[in-house]
């Protein structure tokens, strides 16, 4: 009689393993590292995407092979009875239809080496993700969070288990094969990157929200309050007042940009005042980011005050 094992692949920051053996609890624990690392291995090789895809470009090539002999049967048919040669003919028309057998079977082979390596229970385990996680690794894609969302900044990616679907941001993506996904936020972050940036021209308008921020926070004080903390977050609110702008321009981007004058040298206004970005106790008013070394940072706030010029007069 065998034993069903489930087991949890939650295992990288930590060297225990819980699994459930007949509903009974009990943990695997590694006595060295290496050996977890070649247990994650052996476990991800029971659904690893990029092997389904090396049985299926097999099958591929010999369907593609089967296609192309197909294709010049059919060039001699016409040939054949032009000339008048129904013995060919009527020969080379069995050889097509035992090739559009093989193809048939080939077809349902390919079709069967997909429904057993099981999309659904390959999303549904974690294995996609964990090969996901894997891959940003390796390809020096930032990402932090936990199944089913991430944040691989400057993106929100969300999987949706029940459809079997990716969303990048507000887009859906049809991918399912975490190397190719890993790959194309990539180039989507390398994009971005690469676009225009002037801190100068966002620093003001960053500037003019503050100020209209610190106007309705001094409303109906008797005396009013200059250069003090405001909330980021709060600021993008000013930036983006009404809702189709954040459908525009998103939380994640206005990070991005708030990264990318992180890491400027611009470190005033057009007017003269500084500015200084702020943190919390409270993560979750804080908006992440990556510095330029590809640090996380955790910006809260920003205030904007006013230098006094020193005093030069002469005693």
């Amino acid at each position: 009689m065998f034993l069903s094992v489930e087991i949890y692949l939650r295992i990288f920051r930590s060297n225990t393993i819980p699994i459930i053996v007949n509903k009974v609890s009990c943990k695997i624990r590694f006595s060295k590292p290496h050996l977890k690392s070649d247990y994650i291995k052996e476990r991800l090789n029971l659904a690893e995407y990029e092997e389904l895809l090396k049985q299926v470009l097999t099958s591929e090539k010999e369907l593609k092979d089967k296609i192309s002999n197909l294709q010049k049967l059919f060039k001699s048919l016409s040939k054949d009875l032009d000339k008048g040669d129904l013995k060919s003919w009527t020969r080379n028309i069995g050889a097509m239809q035992n090739l559009l057998q093989e193809q048939e079977a080939l077809l349902a082979s390919m079709q069967s080496q997909v429904d057993d390596f099981g999309i659904r229970a390959y999303v549904e385990n974690g294995d996609f993700a964990e090969q996901m996680l894997g891959y940003c690794e390796r390809l020096g894609v930032d990402v932090k969070g936990d199944f089913p969302i991430y944040e691989m900044f400057p993106f929100r990616v969300r999987i949706d288990v029940e459809n079997l679907d990716l969303f990048l941001d507000r887009k859906k993506i049809q991918c399912l094969r975490p190397l190719a996904f890993v790959q194309e936020v990539k180039t989507n972050r390398d994009k971005l990157l690469r676009v225009s940036f002037d801190p100068r021209s966002f620093i003001k308008e960053l500037a003019a929200a503050y100020d209209l921020a610190m106007l309705k926070q001094n409303q109906g004080k008797t005396q009013a309050a200059s250069g003090g903390d405001v909330y980021l977050k709060n600021l993008y609110n000013f930036l983006t007042p009404m809702r189709r702008f954040r459908r525009d321009y998103d939380q994640q981007s206005f990070a991005f940009d708030l990264a990318r004058l992180y890491a400027s040298d611009l470190h005033s206004t057009e007017d003269g005042r500084q500015f200084q970005f702020g943190p919390s106790r409270n993560i979750n008013k804080a908006i992440r980011i990556l510095d330029q070394d590809g640090r996380e940072q955790y910006l809260a706030t920003i205030r904007f005050f006013a230098v006094a010029e020193p005093d030069l007069t002469l005693c």
